[in-house]
């Protein structure tokens, strides 16, 4: 037996996704495990009044730092600054449950500003023989103010349409709604616009068109962010472009935008001129508001949760959370699990029939119900979640037992071992079960797989761990109520993800280590 355990441990080592994939799963798991050397609001170790004190692992009260006969926690944050006493900080100083202040971000605080540009527009009346009866700021799309007489075909040419749809207004017929496109050398392009017009008693003597800037009003916003380095407003990676595409005036205006908003003064709209584009324009900066969730910033590079904690460390101790529930639920369902199959395999009969109709009315009832029943009425905590779930979780196991323990309750060993007159249990726990662990072993990354997916599904439904406790599932429905927190999404999720990755490699090395036939390969 020791033989061909070292044998399968040689094949296992073998497969260097497998055997790589197990390394880098225990070398997570050992490092949630000692998360509060990592991540921790508590010193790791206090000096003061020749006595050493570790915090993080039992509470130290101020009285055992000074001797004032205040026996509340000390402030760790100020007792940094206290010569009289030596702390050795975490290199991260936020525990999963330390909730950041509006202070420590107000650094960090980025500005946007934006650029819209100036949409000029203008109008004229015309009279029915074309000429221009009067027009307000009708200049800047021909080059000069247009006297009144002026016919409109001296100043522009008409563009095609425009005669008939005037022509049916001073007919005082019903007309529609139209733009036309004004081509006038030296000016904008510009937009004509008719509004639609309905008969009335009598016949107009002026018609009133609008004029637009049709580039302007097709040009987008310029939106920049801003963030402050040194002491000076500088442009974030993703708006040093556009920044540097504007012209100089303009990149003035700007900064002295961005300027008064980091001074706390929100700037309504400062007049620009060009606007990297040739028209005028105004710019707007308003100051990022503090508000959680809050995007990752130094210290916090993971950002914060919606109740202000950092993400990094509920994403770490999430970790250990997920991977102790999930390693404690495949034990205590093996352990069910190997029991109700070995009973029902090795004596078969009316245990069989009798554990077989059990398990099939046990496997009917409602799972999540029963969840919420229990924690209803029992309230929400780990040992009664892995409990209630070990309950459910065995089925699929005992399955696989009983059909092995069928299968070899006939063997000649067995039949020997009986013969000898060595007992049921002995039999069962000596002869059989360790020829009968091979489907179960190959199994059990595959189960624990589906371990830490329901944990994470409970916890993201509201069914799972108590509120305050780290998970990736809680992480992942604050991010479904923060659809703009793009990391409450990304970082859950992609520990998740690796964490079940490299878990089905290890599941794929020990099917392939436990298999009794060797691999072949058809050419």
């Amino acid at each position: 037996m020791a033989t061909q355990q070292t044998s399968r441990w040689r094949r296992f080592r073998r497969n260097p996704r497998a055997f790589g994939s197990l390394l880098a799963l225990g070398l997570l798991y050992l490092l949630s495990l000692f998360a509060e050397l990592v991540c921790n609001a508590r010193p790791l170790a206090v000096r003061a009044n020749g006595r050493t004190y570790l915090p993080f692992l039992r509470h130290v009260s101020e009285n055992d730092l000074f001797g004032n006969g205040v026996h509340a926690e000390p402030d760790y944050a100020r007792l940094a600054t206290n010569a009289a006493v030596r702390a050795l900080f975490a290199p991260v100083r936020f525990g999963p449950r330390t909730i950041a202040t509006a202070a420590s971000v107000e650094p960090f605080r980025r500005v946007r500003a934006v650029i819209r540009p100036e949409v000029r527009s203008g109008r004229i009346d015309l009279r029915p023989d074309l000429t221009i009866s009067r027009q307000d700021g009708a200049e800047i799309f021909f080059g000069a103010v247009p006297a009144a007489g002026t016919k409109l075909t001296d100043v522009a040419p008409l563009p095609d349409g425009l005669a008939a749809a005037l022509e049916a207004r001073f007919a005082n017929e019903a007309a529609p709604a139209a733009t036309f496109a004004l081509a006038t050398p030296g000016a904008p392009e510009t937009e004509l616009s008719l509004p639609a017009y309905e008969p009335r008693p009598a016949p107009p003597r002026t018609v009133r068109l609008r004029l637009r800037d049709a580039r302007a009003a097709k040009a987008a916003p310029v939106s920049l962010l801003f963030a402050r380095v040194g002491g000076v407003p500088v442009p974030v990676r993703a708006s040093r472009k556009a920044f540097a595409a504007l012209d100089d005036a303009t990149r003035a205006a700007v900064l002295e935008a961005v300027e008064k908003a980091f001074g706390s003064v929100n700037s309504p709209g400062l007049p620009v001129g060009g606007g990297g584009g040739g028209n005028g324009g105004a710019v707007s900066a308003d100051r990022e508001a503090v508000t959680w969730p809050f995007r990752p910033i130094p210290g916090h590079p993971m950002g914060l949760d919606a109740a202000g904690r950092d993400v990094f460390a509920r994403v770490l101790y999430g970790t250990r959370t997920a991977l102790t529930f999930g390693l404690l639920l495949v034990a205590w369902s093996l352990l069910i699990g190997i029991v109700a199959g070995a009973a029902q395999g090795y004596f078969g009969g009316w245990a069989d029939l009798a554990g077989q109709r059990f398990i099939e009315i046990w496997s009917a009832l409602p799972f999540l119900y029963v969840m919420i029943l229990v924690g209803s009425v029992f309230g929400r905590s780990f040992g009664l979640l892995l409990f209630c779930y070990g309950l459910f979780n065995w089925i699929g196991v005992s399955y696989y037992v009983r059909a092995e323990f069928l299968r070899l309750r006939k063997r000649p060993f067995v039949e020997a071992a009986k013969c000898q007159g060595l007992g049921a249990w002995r039999i069962i726990r000596r002869h059989i079960l360790p020829n009968a662990l091979t489907p179960v072993i190959t199994l059990l990354p595959f189960n624990l797989v589906g371990a830490i997916a329901s944990i994470s599904a409970l916890d993201f439904l509201g069914f799972g761990l108590p509120p305050l406790t780290p998970s990736w599932g809680e992480l992942l429905q604050q991010a479904q109520q923060n659809t703009s927190a793009w990391w409450l999404i990304l970082y859950p999720s992609l520990l998740l993800f690796l964490t079940m990755l490299l878990t089905v490699f290890v599941g794929e090395g020990l099917r392939d280590a436990f298999d009794p036939k060797p691999n072949s390969r058809y050419r």
